[in-house]
């Protein structure tokens, strides 16, 4: 049997998400985006094409490094207006009974002690169909509107997520014993206090002392997803994501990167096979490639030199509308997305400034696939069978009429040839996706913070024997 290809829809609460320019393409509808039943309908769509979930990405903050200003995102509705992601999960979960929801949020700008309620609330609300993706954020606008001054370098970044999920795990984990709630009528118990632990973090960035004040939801930590494609970025992931987004636009980076996802779980003591990697693609489907190309050309009509430029200069830091559209791009280390850099600098090929707004300007900085279902079907299975990636986020370049098309041509085709799956297994999201618990499992790091008094004494002895190592250097 061919291996089964999976597919995430990879949507924001926004306008322009990853093809600046195309809002103003007839079919669009995107502006609906404020729009409860928009959200609902295409819910609906993405289940009844079996996508693992709907993957909403946010930011918080603005693009303002192209030409030194944000009037080119805010004209071309570049990520912005944008409204809360989080919002979404409730109405999703009513309108769906299997389909996922990942929602993003970041560590630099959601307190964990407020965030863990937020979050729990949503996995309460979906029954279990939450997922959390866990970003550090890389858009200075942001930092500086939230009395931060600027964004953190960006290793430090990580180094604040890694005591975050740290302070997260202790409460939607350790902090309420399993069977705490009681609803016991008779004995007019609702929850033994006995089993709710104060966590009692103190740490470099957080100091949380209290209880989770939730009670533990179907899935205690949602399925935890993450992007980074820096250095510390892929360590992060590998030490504690279960599904890992990218946005490779060749085979041989996807490749790298997904063999090194891999292996750095597997020396972290987790299964890698346990890691589920979709790389950001975007897929342009009809009838036959005449129809497909030809959809294509319309859509490239539509496509906003500045507002591409506009989202590849607020990803790497790069102010690219210094230069002219003939000049070559060079690398440049800056403080956002290193990754960006990296890739443009890895292509064998020297990038104009126009070359790569057109490469930008449908589908972000995945690849674009364009083609009948057939091509498509072959095309995706050749990535998959290269570069050992399990499925894919799919971006779209006209909403909902690009997941429309996924789901009616590309979905039948992959079905029809064993390659993707026919019905949702049943459960929590994490069932879904992995087929065991709902809980993350014990070769998981949050495992260990279950037992949260143990916890508690480990770290006062660990205090106890650093203020003991230090007095004997004196």
């Amino acid at each position: 049997m061919p291996r089964q290809i999976r597919f995430n829809a990879f949507d924001m609460n926004c306008v322009g998400h990853q093809s600046p320019g195309l809002w103003a393409h007839p079919r669009d509808k995107s502006w609906k985006y404020k729009d409860l039943d928009y959200w609902q309908d295409l819910a609906r769509t993405l289940e009844k094409g079996i996508f693992d979930g709907i993957f909403i990405a946010d930011v918080i903050g603005y693009y303002d490094v192209y030409k030194g200003s944000n009037y080119h995102a805010i004209q071309q509705a570049a990520q912005i207006p944008v409204n809360d992601p989080l919002q979404l999960a409730a109405p999703i979960a009513l309108a769906t009974e299997h389909l996922g929801i990942g929602i993003t949020a970041s560590t630099s700008f959601e307190h964990p002690y407020t965030f863990a309620r937020r979050l729990a609330t949503a996995d309460h609300h979906s029954k279990g169909r939450v997922g959390w993706n866990i970003v550090t954020s890389y858009l200075e606008s942001g930092a500086k509107n939230i009395s931060q001054g600027g964004l953190r370098q960006h290793n430090n970044r990580y180094e604040v997520a890694s005591e975050y999920v740290e302070v997260l795990y202790k409460l939607l984990e350790g902090s309420w014993e399993e069977g705490a709630v009681r609803r016991d009528r008779e004995n007019r118990i609702f929850t033994d206090p006995d089993k709710v632990h104060e966590i009692g973090h103190k740490g470099k960035y957080f100091e949380v002392p209290g209880y989770q004040l939730t009670e533990p939801s179907p899935q205690r930590t949602p399925v935890l997803y993450q992007a980074g494609a820096s250095g510390p970025g892929k360590a992060f992931a590998a030490g504690h994501a279960e599904c890992v987004f990218v946005a490779a636009p060749t085979k041989s980076l996807l490749k790298a990167y997904v063999a090194d996802i891999r292996r750095q779980a597997a020396a972290a003591g987790r299964d890698p096979r346990k890691i589920l990697i979709y790389n950001l693609t975007t897929v342009i489907v009809d009838e036959t490639e005449a129809k497909a190309q030809a959809k294509f050309k319309d859509y490239q009509s539509y496509t906003s030199y500045d507002g591409s430029l506009v989202f590849l200069s607020g990803w790497s830091g790069i102010d690219f509308g210094q230069y002219a559209p003939s000049d070559p791009i060079k690398k440049v280390e800056t403080n956002a997305i290193i990754s960006v850099v990296e890739h443009f600098a890895g292509e064998d090929k020297t990038w104009t400034m126009e070359e790569l707004a057109r490469w930008g300007g449908i589908g972000g900085l995945g690849p674009v696939f364009v083609g009948s279902a057939s091509h498509i079907a072959d095309t995706l299975q050749e990535w998959v069978e290269e570069t050992d990636v399990d499925g894919f986020n799919l971006a779209y370049a006209v909403t909902p009429e690009s997941f429309e098309d996924a789901v009616g041509y590309l979905v039948p085709e992959l079905q029809k040839r064993g390659a993707y799956p026919t019905a949702y297994k049943p459960g929590t999201l994490r069932e879904k996706l992995f087929g065991e618990g709902p809980y993350l499992p014990a070769s998981h790091p949050a495992h260990a913070y279950r037992d949260i008094e143990a916890v508690k004494r480990r770290e006062a002895d660990e205090r106890e024997a650093g203020v003991s190592r230090l007095a004997a250097g004196r």
